[in-house]
């Protein structure tokens, strides 16, 4: 029963904490919140919380704020999430299906982390090690002329013009583009890009001379777009929001070349995006990098269906509202991993 009591104590002090950003006191306690208990109890109470590492006193002050190891307490002792409402469920899907490509989902997708969390929100592109193929479509742009495009699971598209030398636009040409379209898309649909690429080398083997040349010519567009462009990248918003967190201004700038060097960034994620699909919290110095140990992360993975592809997150301080952030966290991953999978 003490422990419970005492575990109150600290959410307690955790939620005015964020609310107010300033040291909470036993009177202040009492005052806001139904404890139940005698002032002399929370005392106690926030005696052996402090003995324990879970709270402490800043300078001279008599109140008391969390450490990081009472963040985490209070963190793997949230029982549940609490859910987005309807309308803010609602509200995040129009948002995010409005987007017209996957550039647009994932600029839509940080700003919106950004606007629903008030922290630094981080988006991962969709790893091109994670992708595969969806389809590869073939069309006629002139009697020479091909557009060769290639759509992955992720939402890249890449095009390609190259010229073939075939009148593609008869009778004979349009039987071949069909022929080669198949075989294409049977040698690489559903298939990770690193194996599509090797399976593309046995396709011209495998057609009537007459066609050979011209699938080397298109085999040859595809792998181009497999290969190139495997940069992972990353993309923020609202780093404004450190500025308006209440903290110590002079510990901003760590914070802000941390975050300014991706590779950081996407080691995180990655991470995360290897874990699944989990709500994953790293709080102060749980996290690797100095520069971010006066903040926590909140991060998930997203992707296609059951495929993790990508992850996604906030970056705030340690004072940061955990509930609201792992909600919205989660639910924009949720509608995220929708869209790529229509």
């Amino acid at each position: 029963m003490t422990e419970d009591r005492r575990l109150r104590v600290l959410r307690a002090i955790v939620q005015d904490y964020v609310q107010t950003s300033e040291p909470v006191g036993s009177k202040a306690l009492l005052e806001r919140h139904q404890l139940g208990v005698s002032a002399a109890t929370v005392r106690n109470d926030m005696a052996a919380l402090e003995e324990d590492g879970l709270i402490a006193a800043p300078h001279t002050s008599a109140g008391r704020v969390p450490t990081d190891a009472g963040y985490r307490l209070f963190v793997d002792r949230l029982s549940t999430v609490k859910p987005m409402s309807s309308a803010e469920q609602r509200a995040i899907g129009q948002f995010l299906e409005g987007a017209v490509d996957l550039d647009d989902v994932v600029d839509r997708t940080v700003r919106l982390l950004a606007s629903l969390t008030r922290q630094v929100a981080v988006v991962q592109y969709p790893s091109l090690a994670r992708s595969a193929v969806r389809h590869v479509e073939l069309v006629p742009i002139g009697a020479g002329r091909l557009l060769v495009v290639l759509i992955t699971t992720t939402g890249r598209v890449e095009q390609r013009v190259i010229d073939v030398g075939v009148d593609l636009l008869t009778d004979d040409g349009e039987h071949a583009l069909g022929t080669l379209r198949s075989e294409l898309n049977r040698a690489t649909t559903g298939r990770t890009l690193s194996d599509a690429s090797s399976e593309l080398a046995a396709v011209p083997g495998q057609l009537e001379p007459g066609l050979r040349d011209m699938v080397r010519t298109v085999a040859a567009a595809l792998q181009d777009s497999l290969v190139e462009e495997r940069e992972e990248r990353v993309v923020l918003a609202g780093t404004a929001n450190l500025a308006r967190s209440g903290g110590d201004l002079s510990s901003i700038g760590p914070v802000l070349e941390a975050l300014e060097e991706h590779v950081v960034l996407l080691k995180l994620l990655g991470t995360v995006a290897e874990e699944g699909g989990a709500v994953a919290v790293r709080i102060g110095h749980e996290n690797p990098y100095a520069g971010l140990h006066s903040t926590s992360m909140v991060t998930t993975g997203y992707g296609a269906g059951t495929d993790v592809v990508a992850g996604l997150g906030v970056v705030g301080p340690t004072r940061m509202d955990y509930p609201t952030a792992m909600a919205s966290v989660r639910a924009v991953a949720t509608y995220v991993s929708r869209i790529l999978a229509d």
